[in-house]
């Protein structure tokens, strides 16, 4: 079974402002509200190429349950952790400034939810895979992916990290099945610029020698790279397409390798899985289908 885990769930109110205007009352030419979170984005993506998942997490008041709901109209199968006080988080995108957003803090996770979350995850074994993704509330130790893989060490599970610098550089002596930063992510934590497919991988390659497995890296226009545990590695262009909605491409990236490893044990076939993922939801409204993802994979192979 694959499980996703996202810690801090929002509803994400995404709208289009024309000729947006700072101090003066604006008025919306679009809207759209979708469950939020990069987990929760992985297990769409995941159902959406017929692949069963259950999503983790914590959730709050009257958003939580709103959240779940639209979460389970995609297909989303959940085992979510309630908490008493507070309200998960709305987050605004404001489509029409690229980019843009305000996202809400969500409720205090107390130490007994922290726990609750962790004996559901000690059943976890051989065949399983966690996919650990976004950021972690205040609330919470801010070592919290490391502990989850520290209780997990040798259970045989193959864990999947996207998260930014200390979240991700703490996890690396466990050896994640596979890690995806984004280039400026990668760049952040050796201090330095990294704008082409080269440029990154020597980059990918240290994250390697410092315990992941397979490193993935978005470029978003650029396209994407991977070093993979068998020494292959494989970069692509960005497909072609119109870019529609950038939210949740990174997420359907990380679904769409996870995914195609699963199908085919192959590292060059989840690797366009994964390109192909992150693209055909950044072209499409929303997360895209196994239909958008095959178009564009058919793209993706003839290069």
């Amino acid at each position: 079974m694959i499980y996703t885990v996202t810690f801090n769930p929002s509803l994400d109110y995404i709208v289009s402002v024309e000729d947006f205007k700072l101090g003066m009352t604006n008025r919306t030419s679009s809207e759209l509200m979708l469950p939020g979170g990069k987990g929760i984005n992985v297990s769409i993506v995941l159902g959406n190429l017929g692949i069963e998942n259950t999503a983790l997490g914590f959730m709050a008041g009257f958003t939580g349950k709103e959240i779940v709901r639209r979460a389970e109209e995609t297909g989303v199968k959940s085992d979510f952790i309630w908490i008493d006080e507070g309200i998960s988080r709305i987050n605004l995108k404001l489509k029409s400034i690229d980019g843009t957003e305000i996202n809400g803090s969500g409720p205090k996770i107390n130490e007994e939810a922290v726990e609750q979350l962790m004996q559901k995850l000690d059943v976890l074994g051989e065949e399983d895979v966690l996919i650990l993704s976004g950021s972690i509330p205040s609330s919470m130790p801010d070592d919290m992916y490391r502990l989850i893989m520290q209780r997990l060490q040798g259970k045989g599970v193959m864990i999947a990290v996207d998260a930014t610098k200390d979240l991700l550089m703490n996890v690396l002596e466990y050896h994640p099945f596979l890690i995806k930063p984004n280039n400026h992510e990668l760049g952040e934590i050796f201090g330095v610029e990294l704008k082409t497919r080269q440029d990154v991988i020597p980059y990918a390659k240290k994250l390697q020698e410092k315990g992941a497995r397979n490193v993935l890296v978005s470029m978003a226009g650029e396209g994407a790279a991977l070093v993979a545990e068998d020494g292959s590695v494989w970069d692509a262009p960005a497909p072609k397409g119109k870019l529609v909605n950038g939210v949740g491409a990174g997420d359907s990236m990380v679904a769409g390798f996870i995914a195609g490893w699963i199908e085919k044990k192959n590292y060059e076939h989840a690797f366009h899985m994964g390109v192909s993922a992150g693209s055909a939801s950044a072209f499409s409204e929303l997360l895209a289908t196994k239909e958008e993802i095959e178009s564009v994979y058919q793209q993706v192979i003839r290069g």
